[in-house]
């Protein structure tokens, strides 16, 4: 379809309703709708057009695809919790710190094995940091910024076995493919990696804080866990429903999945490629690796059935713990049908010719930098970076081709600015749980992170530019 400028009019309905009212998925089903009407402005017509486009969306084989994935891989998290695989390792890693150093050391280290989402990440390694506070020897406010930053900037780096790779590789695809675009989208995804600024700063102040900055009196702010009421809180179970005292003490039931679909993950991705006759490593790179993700994630679900039930879990309490970590996610699912849905309708009312016909005066060198602070700023006033992907994606990759920027980096930088997003807004999954573990005002927190976050935006916007004259 030819350039129009009507294409853009759902986005300019999407991002200011989805600042002003803090929600994405209305803002998003908004534009959605708007743009329905666009193309079909009829009273029913328009009605009709959304839902063809949604249906289109979800009957896609990719796109189910990722939505298995993404629901197999919470209802394997909800399991572990019910079968007290968090609990468990909580409990015996608690046993053994004695340090701060020791407490540190084991922040980072359980990355490894916790990485399949933020709030995955808090409550297996926030109770055990809050049971041991004073041994720890930091505000809590520090205490939560470290443990933040060993998640969701850890997390979008990593890209097997996450809540999050599915969701990422589904936006590339989505973006490129409106671009008329060939190209793997996993591929474009793991290029990125090394271009998302903003995570990998906040990685290294993490380490800064948590090593080498050492506070020198505690502080008085409200958001502070009072010192005697945690040496009298010697139960810290009630922190978070994952770490109950009703639960078993399993940690097993944590560690083996979690090796198992990384390691099936892996193994699926270099078969597909190596009967396909690649080498080694680019058989890697060649394969259908979403194909084995969730064929990885579904063997490891069947397994973990077993293992439970051989450990006399009750059957209809594995289904309900399945299904009740599975629908933990089913906002999220819808939040993609409809980004699904609103892309196509965009794409079809000319957006990517809108944006070739309109913002070739935008200087090469300040792609990447705008996309980021812009986007830095959508997600801290909505609080979510799968939001902000969803919205930014489309809109940056469109800006690469016409300014023949590197798209790993443009898709980098709409990373980095979601990513500023979940971990310093007031509003973000991550300050609230994280919040609410620790014991910490959420505003108090936020507020408190906002500092370091801006350093580190700062720094990143900065790199951004550097890199752009490289390139």
């Amino acid at each position: 379809m030819e350039a129009s400028w009507l294409s853009i009019i759902p986005f300019l309905v999407v991002i200011p309703v989805a600042i002003y009212t803090k929600q994405v998925l209305p803002a998003l089903f908004l534009g959605l709708l708007v743009g329905s009407y666009l193309l079909e402005p009829t009273i029913i017509g328009g009605i009709q057009t959304m839902f063809i486009y949604v249906v289109q969306a979800l009957i896609d084989p990719n796109n189910i695809k990722i939505i298995v994935f993404l629901y197999a891989f919470s209802g394997l998290v909800g399991m572990i919790k019910m079968t007290g695989g968090i609990r468990g390792f909580v409990e015996k890693a608690a046993e053994r710190i004695q340090t701060r150093k020791q407490a540190l050391l084991l922040t980072y280290v359980s990355t490894i094995g916790t990485f399949a989402s933020p709030t995955f990440r808090f409550v297996t390694i926030a109770p055990i940091m809050r049971a041991l506070l004073k041994k720890v020897k930091m505000t809590t406010a520090e205490l939560g910024f470290v443990i933040e930053t060993t998640a969701t900037p850890v997390i979008v780096l990593i890209p097997v076995a996450t809540a999050f790779v599915g969701y990422m590789v589904s936006i590339i695809q989505i973006a490129t493919e409106n671009q008329g675009l060939e190209i793997d989208p996993y591929s474009l995804f793991i290029q990125s990696i090394p271009f998302n600024f903003f995570s990998i700063v906040m990685i290294v102040l993490g380490v800064y804080l948590s090593f080498f900055h050492h506070s020198k009196k505690k502080s008085n702010a409200p958001m502070q866990i009072e010192e005697e009421t945690v040496e009298e809180e010697e139960d810290w179970h009630d922190c978070h429903p994952s770490v109950s005292k009703e639960l078993p003490i399993k940690p097993l039931n944590l560690l083996l999945p979690l090796v198992l679909v990384i390691a099936l993950t892996l193994f699926l991705t270099w078969w597909d490629g190596h009967v396909q006759g690649f080498g080694f490593l680019e058989a890697f790179i060649k394969a259908e690796v979403l194909d084995a993700m969730v064929i990885g994630l579904l063997i490891t679900v069947l397994i973990s059935f077993a293992m439970y039930l051989f450990q006399r879990f009750k059957l209809e309490e594995l289904i309900s713990g399945f299904i009740a970590g599975g629908n933990e996610l089913m906002s999220v699912i819808l939040l993609l049908s409809v980004v699904w849905g609103l892309s196509s309708i965009t794409d079809d009312l000319g957006f990517s010719s809108f944006i070739v016909a309109h913002t070739g005066w935008i200087p090469q060198a300040f792609i990447a930098p705008l996309i980021f602070v812009f986007g830095a700023a959508v997600s801290y006033f909505i609080g979510s970076a799968w939001g902000t992907w969803g919205i930014l994606m489309p809109l940056g990759v469109s800006l690469a081709m016409v300014s023949e920027v590197s798209l790993p980096l443009v898709i980098g930088a709409v990373f980095a600015s979601g990513s500023f997003g979940a971990f310093s807004s007031p509003l973000s999954d991550d300050t609230n749980t994280i919040a609410k573990i620790l014991g910490l005002s959420v505003m108090e927190y936020a507020k408190y992170k906002l500092k370091p976050a801006l350093i580190a935006a700062a720094i990143t916007t900065g790199l951004y530019v550097a890199v752009m004259f490289i390139f």
